[in-house]
């Protein structure tokens, strides 16, 4: 044998002892084109278009018009793409029909058909035509008449199945719905148009099965002239039938290949050729075999089998109608005089009792431990005889290419195998198409379309080669000394082929072990511990050795043993820090078994790995000093207005917790409602009296209005008065107002003088007031107030722009931890200004918003922690606190760990100094009370006009509302004391209380602010 020829008899492949040619993707891409586009996916569907030579390719979301020369792209069009994988427009029918292309896709969970014819596009509901999940299969076929038959299932959740005939000329019929009989979870393979009938491949579970569930694969066939029944069967197949096909190995038990996966139809020789499997949970195994249409026919000439009840069994049924056909359009078909008689046989009897058996008693090809996918035949002429070559994909991604003949010399024959990925690349191949003509052969993948051209006798250079490979398109040219395929044969004469046997098998073998020798005496260095004796035994990769490009042998080819070494303890380390800084912790240390480690069976060290002491034992933890939680928030000063209202807290286990133990907060800050009261009018008062004996009298009454919460709280009004002149002989009524005006005026010739200058606003901010005064004077100059009209006050508002508020710093918060154990750290506490914030211009906090002290401060030289507190006095009068040592290591500390004192020398403040000094600043604060209570009395008297305006008791007022009677007549709003006298009056009464810490570096004021208008008191907290 030549070295070339060797050289392909040691070609690695993906099938092992199967084939003499391997062709790489590499060594194939000279030979292939192929088409693309960025971003598309499943090129799934391919169609011939042989009118315009064009290749159809159907894709997600795209169809292309591909020129069949060269793969170059004529046309394309798209449909919108979604997020959702499942969602895209997965193309899942493409039919071509003499000028017209119809596409159906999923069209996101929405089927869509789409007939083309040149550029017009028709659209049409795609339900009963498409599926809705990509995930479901389907198949379908047109007529030359135009109607589309289809096989899918015509509901959103995939459990309808139907065969549907839609389109054309005939009216739609289904098979019978959700009737598990007709059809029982079925997957549809493909559909074929041959002469008056239309077959469907399908594989379903098997309803006559009784033994558990189990799966057959059948061929189905309808009437093309069927037009359904009248009354039973409405719109429903009346020819429905359907047969098992049979794809076992022979033998004693035969072994069936039970899952048809694709089919090929052969018009010119009426065979369909189909890929069988096992189920997808048992061992892989595939075979091809192909059926006549003749023992199809016969099978559905032959007996039923039917079920009379769902607990009987199957059994055969005579055919009421032998050699069935269905005659023409032009015949009315098989519908016509249909009896119901009739129907019901059509209704129960759709499954054959015969089995349709293959042509060859044994598949074609069978194949262990792979499962096909996809199969095209081509027709090739040998130099004697026609071979049909099969083209197979795998679910590798490869290509077999196999003789299909009853020889059974050549039974079972592979050529070559076609790696169409690169290396380590496994993806599963979508579709195939085959060009007869044109001998290529076209495959659709994930992300590409490929033409391959199945003549490719140029590859085999020498005779040897050429004749050896077993191959139909070639044989070698003597004349020309070349291999050639028939057409290009200078003379049959001169052309040899060689196809009596099938090719030589691939020498790809992978390197095995062989038995372990018996154990011997070694030595064993580890390059660590030194050499040791030891057990050891070999074996060799040579049952058999690996050859022409196979594996070698996987494992150890030496096993050593008994080369015991036992393990021992590190020393142990020192101990860690203890778990807790007080109160009884633990500390810890450990060993490791690695001094030596333990192997080859030797002994584990003994004994415990890590070590626990305690630690701190003697070290009590002090009680922890907390804030208790806040109690609740107090009752608001006033009802509106704003007021304050306070909660508490209380420090636990001391008197030493930061920050502050009572919290203010503002409230209720709406406005009051404004409230109006009335006085009672006084009595009439003569003011002037004339000579003649008439007077002049008076009267008045104040109005006050003030925005309070209470209104028995309203102690400021306006005062109106009323002015009379009665005659003294008594002829006349006394003359009120606006008649006694003139007369006054006529009488006593008095006026106002001009208006003094405006005062000053009463408050700075948050709406005062300001007033201005006039006089009123007689001819001569002096003073009558009485003789004019109107008010000799006016009141004016000023500063109404809101108070400025100051800030002020809120409590301090806890203090952090120390930063450090010993030897001077540091803690810190802060604090922020927002009680309350500044606003309307108002100051700013002073002082710092952090604060830090030194903390731990005591020496860590010595390695001595700090003292713990003094204990109590005992019996002998002393104290006594303790340390302890913290040095590392065995290093002593230096000193004394405990500590006395004498009780006497504690500073003494006992209880009496504390009751003395309580009684002392009750007392004191009592007798300043007092004294400015005095003080008030004295200076705030009130005048006797105010005594007469304000009566003592609110029950002297009369409410009115918010109108105004249009008799009254109403002065300016006067208070109750002007300038120094009546100003509003505001007691202060300071209280300072120092709640010192043991340091004697905090304290609080309390500072009570006495109303005296509404007579309560608000607490203000500083610090």
């Amino acid at each position: 044998m030549s070295p070339l020829l060797s050289h392909e008899l040691c070609h690695d492949s993906a099938f092992p002892n199967l084939f003499l040619s391997f062709f790489s993707a590499l060594a194939l891409s000279p030979w292939i084109s192929s088409f693309s586009h960025p971003g598309v996916r499943d090129y799934s569907q391919l169609t011939l278009d042989l009118t315009r030579n064009e290749l159809i390719v159907g894709a997600r979301n795209y169809l292309f018009r591909l020129d069949l020369s060269n793969m170059s792209l004529i046309q394309l069009s798209s449909s919108p793409a979604f997020l959702q994988i499942e969602c895209q427009n997965y193309i899942r029918v493409l039919l071509v029909n003499k000028t017209e292309v119809m596409t159906c896709g999923t069209n996101a969970f929405q089927p869509l058909c789409i007939t083309r014819e040149v550029r017009v596009l028709e659209r049409l509901n795609g339900v009963a035509r498409c599926p809705y999940d990509p995930r479901h299969n389907s198949t379908a076929v047109v007529t030359e008449s135009g109607e589309l038959y289809a096989a899918t299932v015509i509901d959103f959740s995939g459990r309808d199945p139907v065969i549907y005939r839609s389109l054309g000329g005939m009216p739609p019929l289904r098979t019978a719905q959700y009737n598990s009989k007709w059809l029982n979870e079925p997957h549809f393979i493909s559909a074929y148009d041959i002469g008056l009938f239309t077959f469907f491949f399908l594989r379903e579970n098997a309803v006559e099965h009784d033994c558990g569930k189990t799966v057959y694969s059948r061929v189905a066939r309808v009437c093309k002239n069927d037009i359904g029944g009248r009354f039973l069967l409405e719109d429903t197949w009346t020819t429905f039938m359907k047969a098992r096909l049979n794809c076992s190995r022979s033998g004693e038990i035969p072994f069936y290949y039970n899952e048809l996966q694709s089919t090929f139809y052969l018009p010119e020789q009426d065979l369909i050729y189909g890929i069988f499997t096992t189920n997808v949970n048992s061992i892989a195994a595939s075979a091809v075999c192909a059926f006549n249409l003749s023992a199809i026919t016969q099978a559905f000439n032959g007996p039923f089998r039917s079920q009379e009840n769902p607990r009987s069994t199957w059994l055969p049924t005579p055919n009421p109608i032998h050699n069935f056909q269905c005659g023409t359009i032009n015949d009315e078909g098989p519908n016509e005089g249909l009896t119901e008689r009739s129907l019901q046989d059509a209704q129960r009897l759709y499954l054959m009792n015969d089995v349709v058996q293959p042509e060859s008693v044994d598949p074609l090809v069978m194949q262990d431990d792979v499962r096909f996918s996809n199969l095209v035949v081509d027709i090739v002429q040998g130099m004697d005889t026609l071979y049909h070559v099969m083209y197979i994909s795998t679910e590798y991604g490869t290509i077999l290419k196999a003789l299909a003949t009853p020889n059974k010399n050549l039974q079972g024959c592979y050529l070559e195998e076609m790696e169409l990925l690169p290396s380590g690349v496994r993806e599963p191949i979508l579709s195939l198409q085959i060009l007869h003509s044109d001998r290529s052969l076209f495959v659709g993948l994930n992300n590409r379309v490929l033409k391959i051209p199945l003549e490719r006798c140029s590859t085999y250079k020498t005779e040897t080669l050429c004749l050896e490979a077993r191959d139909p398109y070639c044989g070698w040219d003597f004349r020309q000394r070349r291999c050639t395929t028939l057409e290009d044969s200078s003379n049959m004469s001169q052309w040899k082929q060689n196809i009596t046997v099938c090719p030589l098998r691939n020498q790809t073998t992978n390197g095995g072990f062989g038995p372990w020798a018996p154990w011997q005496p070694c030595n064993n260095d580890d390059g660590v511990d030194g050499v040791s004796s030891c057990l050891c035994r070999s074996r060799s990769c040579d049952s058999p050795a690996p050859r022409c490009g196979g594996k070698n042998c996987e494992g150890p080819t030496i096993e050593v043993s008994n080369c015991s070494r036992n393990g021992g303890w590190t020393p142990w380390s020192s101990w860690g820090q203890c778990s807790t800084t007080c109160g009884t912790g633990f500390e810890l240390r450990q060993r490791s078994c690695n001094n030596p480690s333990p192997r080859h069976g030797g002994r584990v060290c003994v004994g415990p790995s890590r070590d626990e002491r305690f630690c701190n034992e003697g070290v009590s933890c002090p009680q922890p000093i907390f804030w208790s939680p806040w109690g609740s928030w107090t009752k608001c000063s006033t009802e509106c207005g704003g007021g304050v209202h306070s909660r508490v807290r209380t420090c636990e286990n001391g008197n030493s917790c930061p920050g502050c133990a009572l919290e203010y907060k503002a409230c209720n800050l709406e406005a009051c409602p404004e409230v109006k009261r009335n006085t009672p009018w006084t009595p009439w008062m003569p003011v002037n009296v004339t000579q003649g004996g008439a007077r002049q009298e008076q009267r008045m009454r104040y109005m006050c209005r003030a925005h309070l919460s209470d209104p028995h709280e309203l102690q400021i009004g306006r005062r109106k008065v009323e002015t009379r002149f009665c005659p003294n002989d008594g002829t006349a009524a006394c003359e009120t107002d606006s008649k006694l005006t003139s007369r006054q005026t006529q009488v006593a010739g008095a006026g106002w003088s001009s208006w003094e200058t405006w005062s000053s606003c009463s408050q700075s901010c948050a709406k005062g007031y300001r007033t201005r005064r006039r006089t009123c004077a007689g001819p001569e100059g002096k003073s009558a107030p009485v003789a004019c009209r109107g008010s000799p006050v006016e009141y004016q508002d000023c500063n109404v722009q809101a108070c400025p508020v100051n800030g002020a710093w809120s409590c301090w918060s806890s203090w952090s931890q120390c930063s450090v154990g010993c030897g001077g750290g540091h803690y810190q506490r802060t604090r922020s200004c927002n009680s309350p914030a500044p606003a309307n211009g108002g100051a700013i906090c002073l002082g710092l918003h952090t604060e830090e002290a030194l903390c731990n401060t005591h020496t860590c030289d010595g390695g001595w922690m700090a003292w713990s507190l003094w204990s109590a006095c005992d019996d002998s009068g002393l104290q006594m606190r303790s340390r302890v040592c913290g040095a590392q290591g065995n290093t002593p500390c230096v000193g004394n760990s405990t500590q006395r004192r004498d009780c006497n020398e504690i500073p003494a403040f006992t209880s009496i100094h504390l009751i003395a000094t309580g009684v002392s600043c009750f007392l004191g604060a009592g007798l300043l009370s007092f004294l400015i209570y005095v003080y008030c009395q004295r200076v705030h008297k009130p005048s006797q006009e105010s005594a007469i305006i304000h009566p003592t008791t609110p029950n002297h007022l009369n409410y009115k509302g918010n109108t105004t009677p249009k008799n009254e007549k109403y002065t300016p709003m006067e208070f109750k004391v002007r300038d120094q006298t009546r100003a509003l009056f505001l007691c202060f009464f300071k209280y300072y209380i120092d709640n010192s810490n043991k340091n004697g570096n905090r304290s609080t004021i309390y500072l009570v602010l006495l109303t005296c208008i509404q007579c309560k008191c608000v607490k203000i907290q500083g610090q």
